[in-house]
């Protein structure tokens, strides 16, 4: 398999990529095409439910899954290695569990604007990293769930360029995260709505 990952990705460890479902896919690009068709069913799955309960890990799990079930065997199970980002792996359960109490403290407290709550879940999501792949994308449906829940319109993220694929869309959104890792959330929050 030629899988080429574009700065700021996670690379699969061979262990993960022997969990890749279809069989045919050999490319990046093809790998790319696939997951987004699987994870526009689970937008359409997740933007469905009636005031679903975002902030549990059932929920953060079960959209993985729904977003990533028929690409790879381990959607929606927490990665077990650490990565070149995110957290030790062996904190991941405990560190998420405080992200989803911390959030909802902040949604009933009125701690933040909408959108910077959103997006300061986000980021904390991003840094945990929970999952082995689609890590982004799934901090970006979670958000914008989140954002919606809280009377707001759905982030546009760049305006709906693909952010799997190396370009200047892409390029803002990695600096944005690292400002964000140095407590400045401002990129961040006029990326989201770019």
């Amino acid at each position: 398999m030629n899988f080429e990952y574009p700065p700021g990705a996670t690379p699969l460890d061979p262990d993960e990529v022997a969990g890749l479902i279809p069989g045919h896919i050999t490319t990046q690009s093809a790998l790319n095409a696939w997951e987004q068709a699987n994870i526009l069913q689970a937008e359409k799955w997740a933007f469905r439910q009636r005031k679903p309960q975002i902030l549990t890990e059932g929920f953060v799990r079960d959209l993985h899954s729904k977003m990533f079930d028929s690409t790879w065997r381990w959607a929606s199970t927490f990665r077990s290695s650490n990565k070149n980002i995110g957290m030790d792996w062996t904190q991941i359960a405990m560190q998420l569990k405080n992200l989803l109490d911390n959030t909802q403290y902040q949604m009933e407290h009125m701690v933040f604007p909408e959108d910077e709550l959103a997006v300061r879940f986000h980021h904390q999501l991003v840094w945990i990293h929970p999952f082995s792949n689609g890590n982004g994308r799934h901090a970006r449906i979670m958000a914008d769930l989140l954002v919606v829940q809280l009377g707001k319109e759905r982030f546009s993220w760049g305006s709906g360029i693909s952010l799997t694929e190396q370009s200047d869309v892409r390029k803002r959104y990695i600096e944005a995260l690292r400002a964000a890792d140095q407590h400045d959330v401002r990129p961040l929050l006029m990326f989201a709505r770019s």
